[in-house]
């Protein structure tokens, strides 16, 4: 067996020593011979650090997984199985811009939600199309695994922008959701399951099975009995449910729904909080500062358990288990962004969607879950509008498809208060906007 070649893209990450972490755990059923880390001029320090890292990790495991660290991303491609992509265009400085700019004008700023999404959208998708074409001529068999966020929103980008038909997005709420859903059960995880159906950060646990029994409302009641919900992420604060709207709702949300469902609270909650300690972007540098001393350290060579503080739980989980069960043809069931083909009705069998899949050699096959419910069905459709016009706006870099975008979006309360959003972000991430900029094209 020649074993298996995986590249990761965007490779000096704080995440990658959880993925490192999970190819270790995998090895016996999963084969990697090599793993090649590939990282920009700008993040080679960082690179370096995180490499030797991997290669300490993988010493101590006595595997024998070969770490490559490289600036050429086309030397690395060539021969790949599979492709990951972690990357932050503009690093955290262009997230926190993202985080602050539509605070000034009373809305939220959030790394996928809201302006800061669309223009995050608008930074990677033109690189994740590039790193495509690249795929295309070097790897064309390989499988592509999304992790960038907006994974949802680069999921349908590539899906209708690029000629790559292996690929995947991935993100890490569904099986924290899982994880927190088995804590307020106090089982292990294994036992719960959740029909998931949505999109990226837009998921909706539709119903919820401890070992195999339907217990969705005693899942509910039990959110809802205190202040705290139990099932969200370190980086969203969680300020509980309005009991009876949840149980009218009849299914799960997921942390990022806060956004919409409780907006003016949220909104209050980031003033104070960038007022008090900083943006969340503000607050990740400190935290990914410490985490880069300590990987730092010649004598540490497993992933620290501080890393779960950066928000990054269960991605060695959730990328690892869709890299080994496609490699091994499991056919278990997990939550992934593909291509719709018909799994959630009223959204295109083009589209991507936020749905459990059957994981297979040939890749993840969509369950179908039928319509959405009606009360959860408009605000996932108006989302997807937003995708499919953010995706467009990102490709032609097109000023008026790019105010739609930002317009059409729930969370902007105006068309003025966007073309002012709009216009300053513009600015404000320029370097990384070459495709708005090839002419004067607005004012």
């Amino acid at each position: 067996m020649k074993g298996i070649k995986i590249v990761t893209i965007g490779g000096g990450s704080s995440y990658t020593p959880e993925l490192v972490e999970g190819l270790i755990k995998r090895y016996d059923e999963l084969p990697v011979r090599e793993l090649w880390m590939v990282d920009i001029p700008e993040g080679k320090e960082k690179l370096n650090i995180v490499g030797n890292l991997a290669k300490r990790m993988v010493k101590k495991a006595g595997v024998p997984i070969e770490i490559h660290l490289t600036l050429d991303r086309r030397e690395a491609l060539r021969g790949a199985d599979f492709v990951t992509t972690q990357l932050r265009v503009g690093l955290l400085d262009a997230r926190a811009l993202d985080e602050r700019i539509p605070l000034k004008y009373g809305v939220i700023g959030q790394e996928t939600n809201g302006p800061g999404g669309l223009f995050k959208a608008l930074r990677t998708i033109p690189v994740i199309l590039d790193i495509c074409k690249d795929m295309e001529e070097l790897c064309p068999d390989a499988w592509l695994i999304n992790f960038s966020n907006p994974a949802g929103m680069v999921t349908e980008a590539i899906l209708r922008y690029s000629n790559i038909k292996k690929a995947v997005g991935l993100c890490n709420v569904p099986i924290g959701m899982r994880m927190g859903v088995a804590k307020l059960l106090d089982v292990s995880p294994d036992r719960v399951h959740i029909d998931f159906a949505g999109l990226n950060h837009m998921v909706f646990g539709l119903d919820v099975y401890l070992d195999g029994e339907k217990v969705t409302d005693r899942v509910i009641d039990l959110i809802t009995s205190g202040e705290k919900s139990n099932v969200t992420m370190s980086k969203i604060v969680d300020l509980g449910w309005e009991p009876d709207f949840i149980k009218g709702l009849g299914v799960l949300p997921c942390p990022y729904h806060r956004y919409y469902f409780q907006t003016q609270k949220m909104l209050e909650e980031e003033l104070a909080a960038a007022k008090e300690k900083g943006t969340r972007a503000e607050v990740v540098k400190k935290l990914e500062a410490e985490l880069f001393e300590l990987y730092k350290d010649p004598n540490l060579a497993v992933k620290p358990p501080q890393l779960e503080k950066r928000g990054g739980a269960y991605y060695s989980d959730a990328a690892c288990n869709l890299i080994n069960s496609i490699y091994n043809d499991k056919r278990d069931i997990q939550p992934v962004n593909v291509r719709n083909n018909g799994a959630i009705v009223g959204i295109p069998d083009d589209s991507a969607v936020e749905v459990n899949c059957v994981i297979t050699k040939e890749g993840p096959v969509p369950i179908s879950v039928g319509e959405l419910p009606v009360a959860v069905n408009g605000l996932v459709q108006q989302i997807k509008s937003f995708e499919r016009v953010a995706c467009k706006a990102a490709v032609t870099g097109d000023y008026r498809t790019a105010l739609v975008a930002m317009t059409i979006n729930p969370l902007l309360p105006s068309d003025t208060i966007a073309k002012q959003i709009l216009d300053e972000m513009l600015e404000a991430h320029k370097p990384y906007l070459p495709q708005f900029f090839q002419e004067a094209q607005f004012s």
